[in-house]
């Protein structure tokens, strides 16, 4: 099912016809995955050297965060996560007018200054569960929301020294159709608030709340989270199943996370949101190139 295009400034989401690469910015200094930018001397250097290199090798989307969200990680309040992103949005809009910004956040104050300083869309993993405020912002400003599926719970947590830590007491009556069906729940709040349709894009949530095998499975059967009509972002970039998989530490998943992405792209995700940019982006526009070759080279359906 083709949603429809989905226009922010001058670009223009043309779901369908290539997948659209989103770049994490984390500007933490716990990050799972070791890229915190708050571990740099100068975080608003940092943040935009990483960002120019990230725009280069082909990024759509510059996704800043303030808060990590691995397992077993510790909540920040608003005002210290504020502290640390809008900086960070403030340089990136001065220094790349051009580039869209996203913030990764669940708190409607913090997306509300993040607009402000020039973010574009606001990237929820709450689903607008965790600040009933946060929908209303987005409809304020107009600004697309990426709702994505959680059912994380710190007491469900396993953490290996090499490994990390990863969920292993979700529970499902359905997988895919309780994902489903929360996901529509959090449709069903972007639109009471006043968010437009085409303004929302959906995130199945990979590792938040689910087992290994609950992602391997979910990624597989991501058509049918597509089915429900809106433009859907895999985010599986270096996560704890693919560690439990292939047996190997954060910064040696960068194989099974091109699995993840070209299998996710054939099933139909639109979006991917990736730290390795380079290397997810080639891959990316090579499944396209086999999955999506009539949109890519002009030619007819």
């Amino acid at each position: 099912m083709k949603s429809p295009s989905l226009q922010i400034g001058s670009f223009i989401f043309d779901w369908g016809s290539r997948t659209y690469v989103m770049g994490i910015l984390n500007v933490t200094p716990d990050s799972f995955s070791g890229d915190g930018l708050l571990s740099k001397e100068d975080a608003v250097d940092a943040s935009l050297q990483q960002a120019w290199g990230f725009l280069a090798a082909g990024a759509d989307i510059l996704d800043v965060g303030g808060e990590s969200t691995r397992p077993g990680s510790a909540p920040v309040n608003a005002d210290e996560e504020m502290q640390r992103v809008i900086p960070i949005i403030h340089a990136l809009s001065k220094n790349y007018p051009d580039a869209l910004i996203s913030i990764d956040t669940y708190k409607a104050q913090v997306a509300e200054e993040a607009i402000k300083a020039g973010a574009h869309i606001v990237n929820d993993v709450w689903g607008l569960r965790a600040d009933e405020g946060l929908a209303f912002v987005a409809a304020k400003y107009k600004t697309p929301v990426i709702l994505m599926h959680n059912r994380s719970n710190p007491a469900s947590v396993e953490v290996r020294e090499k490994l990390g830590g990863a969920y292993t007491g979700a529970e499902y009556t359905d997988l895919i159709g309780d994902v489903k069906l929360e996901l529509m729940n959090s449709v069903d709040l972007a639109r009471k608030a006043g968010i437009a349709e085409s303004n929302i894009i959906l995130d199945p949530g990979i590792g938040f709340g689910k087992t290994r095998e609950q992602n391997l499975e979910l990624i597989d059967r991501l058509a049918e989270i597509r089915q429900l009509g809106y433009p859907v972002l895999l985010g599986t970039s270096r996560k704890s199943f693919i560690g439990f998989t292939l047996d190997l530490p954060a910064d040696q998943r960068v194989e099974g996370t091109a699995a993840t992405v070209a299998v996710g792209i054939v099933r139909g995700a639109d979006v991917i949101r990736v730290h390795d940019v380079k290397e997810m982006a080639r891959v990316a526009r090579m499944t396209d190139a086999i999955v999506r070759k009539p949109a890519m080279f002009g030619e007819r359906n």
